[in-house]
């Protein structure tokens, strides 16, 4: 049996979009975006995944089709969010889940598996964000996201999020992705013509020093579970032969961490990978599952 459902849950104080496909009885499957993402990202990816997978994509609080957040982004709310879509599956028995993370998500994912291993099958980190020596000695993120906050509801109020917030998305996908856009402009307005979308991004933004810092620390006090690991390396878009050398570095340093994990260089996809090449996630994921034990 197979459905597609999008609804808005109750997750501890926040509420968050979800969107769940493929046979109730498939491997689980968590989809996590990176900064002010939202799940028609992910179509093209789900569309490969759900007829074996049990899929879940959701938006954080403040995202996509969320309602705003009751606290503001950080690792640990954000963790705590991910771990209970992966503990509390709706339709299907509760099993560990595949992580699938792009960007700053990789944050979230690889700390839910040093904190939550039991949650944990596998991961996919997408072109993932890594910060190996991140510190955060003044932390302003929490007294900042009430003004982002406004901010958005100001540019909702005049108008302007209705032209800024499309603009933006397609100013961002023409540096970060050559595939087309997956969602329709209807759905870009509805979501990136949204105040409450626009300061979030804001905020998460300016959360994204504080949340790096957290995960090294978290890093000295927890392991790194021996998980499969895939870690996915977009290069088309980072065009200094030093920044590429070092972009791919650091995510050989994340592949390291698991004695399952390997790094995929994709020399012809952009940041957004989910875009460019969804077969390659798919067959990480795919390889992922492989090599888990019987």
């Amino acid at each position: 049996m197979s459905e597609v459902a999008g609804e808005v849950v109750n997750v501890g104080r926040e509420q968050v979009h979800v969107v769940r496909s493929g046979p109730l009885d498939g491997p689980p499957v968590l989809l996590d975006s990176g900064l002010g993402g939202a799940w028609f990202d992910w179509e093209p990816l789900t569309a490969l995944l759900r007829d074996a997978c049990r899929v879940t994509v959701f938006d954080r609080p403040g995202l996509g089709a969320s309602p705003a957040g009751a606290a503001p982004p950080s690792l640990r709310r954000d963790v705590a969010l991910a771990a209970a879509l992966a503990e509390r599956p709706a339709g299907r028995p509760a099993r560990p889940v595949t992580v699938v993370a792009h960007s700053m998500a990789a944050f979230h994912a690889e700390a839910l598996a040093r904190v939550r291993p039991e949650l944990v099958r596998a991961l996919v980190l997408v072109d993932p964000s890594h910060e190996h020596d991140a510190r955060a000695r003044v932390r302003l993120s929490s007294v900042l996201s009430p003004a982002c906050t406004a901010v958005g509801a100001l540019l909702e109020a005049t108008g302007a999020a209705g032209v800024v917030g499309p603009w933006g998305r397609r100013a961002v996908l023409r540096h970060t992705s050559r595939a087309g856009d997956p969602a329709t402009d209807a759905a870009v307005r509805a979501v990136y013509g949204r105040g409450t979308v626009l300061g979030t991004t804001f905020a998460e933004n300016f959360a994204y020093r504080e949340m790096a810092a957290d995960l090294v620390a978290l890093r000295a006090r927890r392991p790194f579970p021996p998980v499969p690991l895939v870690v996915l390396t977009a290069l088309d878009d980072v065009r200094r032969e030093a920044c590429r050398r070092a972009w791919a570095d650091g995510h050989a340093r994340l592949a390291a961490m698991s004695p399952h994990g390997r790094q995929v260089k994709l020399p012809e996809a952009r940041h957004m990978i989910h875009l460019d090449r969804p077969d390659a996630i798919a067959d990480a994921v795919a390889e992922a599952h492989r090599k888990i034990p019987a």
